[in-house]
């Protein structure tokens, strides 16, 4: 078991290249000094534990809780969730404050969520709730992934993702598949999403800020051409990858100065290769230099049959990577695979959630087993 991680505070990061388009001045962040005192000064100290034992509160769940509910009912809903998710041994809750380009809790730069139709503090409830409960609690941002085009034609127009779209801004927000999303190379969209941390840190007590695993939205050429002619490199995947890097560590940073003793966590898929090749997730740098995160969940979402990923061969490789690392490694299993057929895993695998009612317990069991230092689940 790896030692407690000892964080530190980093410089901020250096805006890169510049591009047409700014943040306007009524958005841009407030003096980040004032921001640190402030959270410093909260009588809340951040809740984390040295054995993770992780789960996931996605947003999908919110329509259920939200949608023509009163803030009690919603209070009701979420309380019932995190009290069977304490009961079930869980000390960690991942709550999905801003999936799409919007935002469950009050955002300056992002729009109210979709399924969020009171007049009420959604993660001040989660907070106050699953503190009660002895859960610790990290706010989870989709950081690039906006709307689709024809839902950003209804975000207010003071939001400035919906001012660069109707600017026609593209080096900071680019299409793909019909959806939208934030371009990780732009210095404006590091600086939104820096802000964004410094926000959600100074106003509410959260003890974390996680992130998962949409990264780069399209692997065609043409998704960045124009960014990329004008930086001059000539290399689109390092290119690529090192703009991911540079997100990441702005938004580790953001946190970090804030308030240090807030986490930074990541969850990248768990295939390795396709982190890479996909994403231009750099996790091997990730886990091996300061300055990118606390944790890593890498997803591995796989039965032990699977062909090409079995479970236990990709535990081992995370684990080889995390060896000598002060970077804590949190196994991420995926329980709604239970009673369903898994098409990806080949012919012996296909079966195996099917058959194997029992294989979370047993990935549970294999975690606990290895070097690892806890788990979450996604239901």
């Amino acid at each position: 078991m790896k030692k407690i991680l000892a964080v530190m505070a980093l410089s901020a990061f250096l805006l890169g290249r510049c591009t047409p388009a700014a943040m306007p001045e009524n958005l841009k962040q407030p003096d980040p000094a004032a921001v640190s005192e402030a959270a410093a000064n909260k009588e809340y100290a951040p809740l984390n534990y040295e054995y993770q034992k992780g789960m996931w509160i996605p947003y999908l769940d919110y329509a259920e809780y939200m949608q023509g509910k009163t803030a009690d009912d919603f209070r009701s809903a979420i309380r019932k969730r995190l009290s069977d998710a304490a009961d079930s041994g869980t000390n960690t809750v991942y709550v999905h404050i801003r999936p799409t380009g919007d935002a469950y809790y009050k955002s300056t730069f992002f729009p109210k969520g979709r399924y969020l139709d009171g007049d009420y503090d959604p993660l001040e409830i989660m907070l106050d709730e699953a503190h009660k409960l002895g859960l610790s609690v990290h706010g989870w941002i989709n950081p690039l992934r906006l709307q689709t085009a024809e839902e950003m034609e209804t975000v207010p127009d003071s939001a400035i993702t919906k001012q660069w779209y109707s600017s026609g801004d593209s080096m900071n927000i680019g299409e793909t598949g019909g959806r939208l999303y934030l371009r990780p190379d732009s210095p404006e969209v590091r600086e939104l999403l820096a802000n964004e941390i410094r926000e959600i840190i100074g106003s509410y007590d959260v003890d974390g800020i996680h992130i998962d695993d949409y990264f780069y939205p399209d692997t065609d050429p043409s998704f960045d051409s124009e960014s990329f002619a004008l930086s001059g490199e000539s290399d689109l995947t390092k290119w690529r990858t090192d703009a991911v890097s540079e997100m990441v560590k702005a938004m580790y940073s953001a946190v970090k100065d804030t308030d240090e003793r807030v986490l930074f966590g990541i969850s990248p898929q768990g295939n390795v290769r396709a982190d890479y090749e996909t994403q231009y997730a750099d996790v091997r740098r990730w886990i091996s230099e300061k300055g990118f995160c606390d944790y890593i969940v890498p997803q591995i979402y796989y039965g032990f049959k699977n062909e090409t990923l079995p479970f236990t061969s990709v535990l081992e490789e995370w684990e080889r990577m995390a060896e000598n690392s002060n970077v804590r490694l949190i196994i991420g299993l995926g329980a709604y695979k239970l009673g369903k057929e898994d098409r990806w895993a080949g012919e012996s695998g296909e079966s195996e959630w099917l058959d194997d009612p029992g294989i979370i317990d047993k990935q549970t069991q294999a975690v606990l087993d290895s070097s690892a230092d806890g788990y979450a689940v996604y239901y």
